[in-house]
């Protein structure tokens, strides 16, 4: 239920009762910096996040290189022949990236005699009047070879097309490039090729995307998806993983290095995700790359994020094969990593840093840290990261490392990587924490006895898992989970001298093609909804501040009695003290701030309320406004304002401060 905020009692000076809680926040008294870096963003390629996702082309297997290599392809002859349609697979050295490509061979065929359509990803959201941008490698002696291109809905109606007529008689492969205006719209479309003509033509690369790409980048990414992340103005965003990372075994581990260059020397592999789950199989899952380091680089800076690669530590996922490489074998994985910074960083006439220019971007892009592992733990990641650091610190002594914690927030497993990473003077250490909403509340103080001094902490894997799930659906992104959230942050941000990033994981998840839940943005081949989690998040990184103040209430921090959150910041940008409250319980609370040391530079405060009596409440593409924040202004003094709390909420309030 959305709160009506005229029955939110806000009272400014009014006399302060025995049962208010009164807060003091010392503004002349901060006590440590927030990073820039503070909330930022984890991207996986999980749920369909990369291919079918963000990366916005339609076609599916584009290059006939899934497993099964006519995956996602459907192809209609009338009448058959057998041997029509081939795939072939060359052995050429030069095309080991990309061994096969489709052969078809026309015998005065007529048009719709030969048919080959594409699903798409779940199938392909269409849009009425915008232009769509089709592309293949081809290559064929005959001539006057016609392909019939058309988008088609759920009724086989033909929404959109276009005629190509290809030139033959050239040696070797040629590039084929046509676009075409949608005549409707449709959620859930295919793709047609009707190839008629005689003699033989072989294709490659057939490719589909929509003109109205982030920043009309052709070939880019899924604007509405990536504005969801500019919206955030994230410190950081994580790429590329994650568990894809690791790879079920050392040879399906993410390579950076086969990410780069052009799209058809970009070697395709299998999604460890598609196996990973038996309830949750998805066997057309696989990575093309057209989304890869390049591009991760380009969006981080696009959205004015720090970008934060992790790379394999030379071992696989040691829920699956446990798989290692030996020490001795292990520099080709170093230098990756050091080669990495280099393409980031490097100038144009380094050998990386050529490739990076090479690919329209002679600017470096100023990588600062970097992950070794994910999710890796024991003495023999312990030694593999040893390696990792003495390589990078003896080349890059400024570069930031950050280290794997492993899989849980304690336990012996989480102590050795703890005590052993600080010991080796690791920058930061990723922490992970998929919890029920009780953990976090319950652990709001957990950075409060961490070293001031030393490592600091990337909270880099967090969600908050609810029990209540329906039967075979996805765990939903309800409010009580992003409310206990809210409250952990709450206590991140009191620690900003100790924590230094945070993100929410996974990022994104099609309702047709997820593995996992809950996750933070949902969509569909045309929508997209942030979910509550989503909202708290941005809140919290559009509210960071510059500077973390001390909030005490009975001489303590507010970090649960009488379920109550509290954190507080002051923004030397905007000249705001900033200060988030949460109530975790269904009862409202009055809540009387005293700003101490500072005047006020306004009769006015902003106040920004996520509140649902309904802790149960989540959004959907249908509703997705369901639980969203709600702003409102409402007078402040210097001495004394009551704030009524609401039950189940959050509040960000905004001060103006001289």
């Amino acid at each position: 239920m959305k709160i009506n905020f005229s029955f939110l009692l806000i009272l400014t000076g009014f006399c302060v009762y025995a049962q208010n809680r009164t807060i003091s926040i010392r503004v002349n008294e901060p006590v440590a910096d927030v990073q820039p870096t503070m909330y930022g963003v984890f991207f996986e390629d999980i749920n369909f996040g990369a291919d079918g996702g963000i990366y916005a082309e339609l076609i599916k297997n584009r290059s006939f290189e899934f497993t099964k290599p006519l995956m996602g392809w459907k192809v209609e002859q009338k009448p058959f022949r057998e041997g029509a349609v081939m795939v072939i697979n060359r052995q050429e050295k030069e095309h080991s990236s990309n061994p096969r490509f489709l052969r078809v061979k026309l015998e005065n065929t007529h048009k719709d005699a030969l048919v080959m359509t594409n699903e798409g990803f779940r199938g392909m959201g269409i849009k009425q009047g915008l232009r769509y941008d089709f592309s293949m490698m081809y290559r064929t002696s005959a001539s006057g070879i016609k392909m019939h291109i058309d988008l088609v809905n759920q009724s086989g109606q033909k929404i959109g097309g276009t005629v190509v007529t290809v030139q033959g008689g050239k040696d070797g492969w040629q590039k084929q490039e046509v676009s075409f205006n949608a005549t409707a719209g449709e959620p859930k479309g295919k793709f047609s090729i009707s190839i008629e003509g005689n003699g033989t033509i072989d294709l490659d690369m057939i490719s589909l995307f929509p003109s109205d790409t982030w920043k009309g980048r052709p070939g880019g990414m899924r604007a509405d998806m990536i504005q969801m992340l500019a919206d955030m103005k994230p410190g950081f965003i994580r790429f590329p993983g994650g568990c894809i990372v690791e790879g079920f075994n050392l040879e399906n581990r993410y390579q950076w290095k086969k990410t780069i260059g052009p799209l058809e020397d970009r070697e395709l592999i299998i999604n460890r995700w598609n196996i990973e789950f038996a309830h949750k199989p998805a066997p057309d899952y696989f990575q093309t790359f057209g989304l890869g380091f390049f591009e991760y680089f380009q969006l981080a800076e696009d959205i004015g994020a720090e970008p934060l690669p992790i790379l394999n530590c030379g071992m696989a996922c040691q829920f699956n094969t446990a798989e290692v490489t030996p020490m001795d074998q292990l520099d080709p994985f170093v230098q990756d990593a050091l080669d990495l910074i280099e393409f980031a960083n490097g100038d144009v006439n380094t050998t990386w840093g050529r490739k990076r220019a090479e690919m329209g971007h002679a600017a470096p892009f100023n990588l600062k840290f970097m992950g070794v592992g994910n999710e890796n733990w024991g003495p023999q990641y312990l030694e593999r990261l040893e390696v990792f650091k003495n390589a990078i610190r003896q080349k890059y002594p400024d570069f930031k490392i950050v280290g794997s914690s492993g899989t849980d927030p304690n336990g012996e497993r989480f102590d050795l990587l703890n005590t052993s990473m600080r010991k080796m003077g690791i920058d930061l250490i990723d922490e992970h924490f998929y919890r029920k909403p009780s953990w976090f509340l319950e652990n709001a103080q957990r950075y409060d006895s961490y070293p001031r001094t030393g490592s600091k902490i990337f909270a880099g894997e967090y969600a908050g898992h609810d029990e209540r799930v329906p039967a075979g659906g996805p765990t939903k992104n309800n409010w009580r989970a992003a409310m206990a959230e809210a409250a952990f942050l709450t206590g991140v941000e009191r620690n900003a001298e100790v924590v230094q990033l945070a993100s929410y994981a996974p990022l994104f998840a099609h309702v047709d093609g997820w593995q996992w839940s809950p996750d933070l943005i949902w969509v569909d081949n045309l929508r997209v909804y942030g979910t509550p989690s989503y909202h708290v998040q941005k809140l919290f990184s559009l509210n960071k501040g510059t500077k973390v103040l001390p909030v005490q209430s009975n001489n303590d921090v507010l970090a649960g009695q009488d379920s109550l959150y509290a954190s507080a910041v002051f923004d030397a940008d905007r000249k705001e003290v900033i200060i988030k409250l949460v109530n975790a319980k269904p009862q409202s609370e009055a809540v009387n701030f005293s700003l101490e040391g500072i005047k006020l530079n306004a009769k006015e405060a902003i106040v920004s309320v996520m509140a649902y009596a309904n802790d149960l409440l989540s959004n959907s593409l249908e509703n997705p406004f369901a639980v969203v924040p709600v702003e409102s202004s409402f007078p402040v003094k210097a001495k004394g304002t009551v704030y009524y709390s609401p039950g189940y909420s959050f509040s960000v309030i905004r001060i103006p401060v001289k």
